[in-house]
């Protein structure tokens, strides 16, 4: 339940050896290799070494095709990997095997060949659309398409805007004195589909007229015949492209066999890349290659044997003080621990050399959540709910992975709050027998230890105690850091001088005396708060620390009046919807409102309780001694989406 302690790696091998090496540093999964930049600028080392090459690029368009293939299979086949769906076991020597990737390889590729088929149908279908929808505002011009003229009359079809006034039009026509007709086809709000026709030898006359009321003409080029003649072309070929498109997708609907296939060749290029990847952070000039990555310390001896085994060169030292920045982090938690790794990754990981903050803060946070959501009911659910999931589902996502166990682990805090207050989905209990036995409610008798309704005081008082609790346990740790570092006055003349002012001022409180309390904690911060100051910086920093401690602590404490207050609301709304369903007067409605009431406030709380846990951590608890900026560790390692690596 801590950091875990790293070793620097510098290995040199053969540059034949490549390939196996790393794949076989993929198998053992707990090398980090570093990127060489930092080589590379050294001018002694890019003379002699460069960046080794990889086909990490052709890999990734691999990787891209069979995601293709397997959206498309759950596209046009109705397959659906649902949270629930049991992933396949798989050896690990199955999973690397390149005989068994052959096949999955060619239906990918098969299925990305009728995937490009569908989308030039699918180009084609909008483009036959677009034609078709064209000719409709002329379907009513029953006359073919390409004929432009005769030996002495022009035809000219042409759109006005829809305002046009085509009556008024016409008549301007004839004022002037031209041999031409304005035909109306058809008219829509944007437009008028008109139809010109002239003599030869006025064509310029009519023009000018219908010029200024924006008369533009439309050229049917490539067509022959009429419009509804053309638009029956043109419905026969999108009726035979879409048969063409449901060949296609059902070729793919066939090729769902293997889709189980597929998902085991995705993990396993996703792992080729990653082992690509790696390889191109490798130096060599051609005859040998050097890395530098990092390693546990309590993982070096397998490390050591493979490194014998393939014939490297290599060395493993304790990172320096110049490294400290740059080495990767990974905790290591026990089962009741690890699933605080959700809190961790999501604010950030601790410095290197550091403390683990989840073995901290796992029995708080737990604790907590249980006294915001604090229903016996509710704490059924989320433990059945992380229990079932796990063994159906067993997630293997960094989220999934860590979120439903620690559901689990609120699940039981919330049951034990809950049997506490007398919880169950609110007053559950009491209501049904009230409109079974026809008794008030109120008088049926619920064991628990306290009510909150009615106690609220007591609980707000027990929510502040725990919220101190909490602040003073991350001022320990944060004078024990210090005095790990070797500033112990620092860590008596600040954290350490303000437990003292707060045991005085509790002590003057028991006693009676709360002017001497109040006095002595004073004097005892007046003379630690100037440490590390000169001059007049004394003064200021006596006050300031003054009133940033005070009102700070204050605050900080006062924070955790949200556990008394999520409490109230929860139990508060759940005893609502229990009541209205109750009005019914019948057994069958109550139910179905008290249902749909208490999901809602499940769904609403579960949400919630989280959130406000998580302030209460990140900011009141973790403010107190956490650095973060620590950077992941990620070795060289298979990490499957689909399928489980027996171990």
């Amino acid at each position: 339940m801590a950091i875990v302690k790293m070793k620097k790696l510098r290995v040199m091998a053969m540059a034949d050896s490549r390939d196996r090496l790393l794949r076989a540093l993929l198998r053992l999964g707990c090398v980090e290799i570093r990127e060489p930049d930092g080589r590379l600028a050294d001018p002694a080392w890019a003379e002699l070494l460069r960046r080794e090459t990889s086909r990490l690029a052709e890999t990734k368009n691999d990787l891209a095709s069979v995601n293709a293939a397997l959206e498309a299979l759950r596209r046009y086949g109705g397959l659906k990997d649902g949270m629930l769906t049991p992933r396949k076991q798989v050896t690990r020597e199955d999973f690397l095997n390149e005989e068994a990737a052959k096949w999955p390889r060619e239906v990918s590729k098969t299925i990305n060949l009728v995937l490009q088929d569908i989308a030039r149908l699918q180009g084609e279908e909008t483009r036959l659309i677009s034609r078709r929808a064209a000719l409709d505002p002329w379907m009513g011009l029953d006359m073919p398409l390409e004929l432009t003229e005769t030996a002495h009359v022009l035809f000219r079809p042409g759109v006005l805007p829809g305002g046009a006034d085509t009556a008024a039009i016409r008549n301007e026509l004839a004022g002037a004195d031209a041999a031409a007709e304005l035909y109306e086809i058809s008219a829509e709000k944007q437009q008028r589909c008109c139809l010109l026709v002239c003599h030869k030898a006025d064509e310029d006359t009519a023009m000018e007229v219908l010029r200024p009321h924006g008369f533009s003409v439309t050229a049917f080029q490539g067509l022959s015949g009429t419009a509804s003649e053309n638009a029956a072309a043109l419905d026969g070929a999108l009726a035979e492209n879409r048969k063409s498109r449901q060949k296609a997708e059902a070729a793919i609907a066939e090729a769902s066999g293997a889709y189980e296939d597929l998902k085991l060749y995705a993990d396993r290029l996703s792992a080729e890349a990653a082992e690509r990847q790696n390889a191109e952070r490798l130096l060599t000039d051609g005859t040998i290659l050097f890395f530098e990555g990092w390693a546990p310390a309590e993982r070096m001896s397998e490390v050591e044997r493979l490194l014998n085994g393939e014939g490297c060169a290599w060395e493993a030292e304790d990172p320096s003080e110049e490294d400290i920045p740059e080495v990767p982090v990974q905790l290591k938690n026990n089962w009741f621990t690890k699933p605080l790794n959700m809190v961790t990754d999501m604010y950030s990981l601790p410095a290197y050399g550091t403390v683990d903050p989840n073995p901290l803060m796992a029995p708080f946070f737990i604790l907590f959540y249980g006294m915001m959501m604090a229903d016996m009911g509710y704490g059924l659910i989320m433990m059945g709910l992380s229990a079932f999931i796990m063994k159906k589902a067993r997630p293997n996502g960094a989220t999934m992975r860590y979120m439903i166990p620690l559901i689990g682990l609120c699940g039981v805090s919330t049951f034990i709050w809950g049997a506490l207050t007398g919880g169950f989905f609110g007053d559950l209990i009491p209501q049904i027998r009230g409109l079974l036995s026809g008794v008030d409610p109120k008088s049926v008798p619920l064991w628990s230890a306290f009510d909150p309704l009615s106690d609220a005081v007591p609980v707000l008082i027990g929510a502040l105690v725990l919220g101190v609790v909490q602040v003073f346990t991350g001022m320990i740790v944060s004078m024990c850091l210090k005095f790990r570092r070797g500033e112990a006055m620092s860590a008596l003349c600040g954290e350490g001088a303000w437990f003292a002012a707060f045991i005085a001022a509790g002590a003057g409180f028991a006693l009676g005396n709360v002017q001497a309390g109040l006095i002595a904690a004073l004097v005892i911060l007046v003379l630690t708060q100037g440490y590390g100051k000169k001059g007049f910086g004394i003064v200021t920093g006596i006050f300031g620390s003054l009133y940033n401690g005070i009102t700070g602590y204050f605050s900080d404490i006062l924070s955790y009046s949200r556990l008394m207050a999520l409490m109230l609301a929860g139990a508060v709304v759940a005893q609502v919807f229990n009541q209205l369903g109750a009005m019914t007067g019948h057994i069958i409605p109550f139910i179905i409102i008290a249902v749909i009431g208490n999901a809602l406030n499940f769904a609403l709380n579960i949400l919630g309780c989280y959130v406000h846990d998580m302030r209460l951590q990140c900011l009141e608890f973790f403010g107190r001694f956490y650095e973060d900026g620590g950077k992941p560790f990620r070795p060289l390692n298979i990490e499957p989406k689909y399928v489980d690596i027996e171990k």
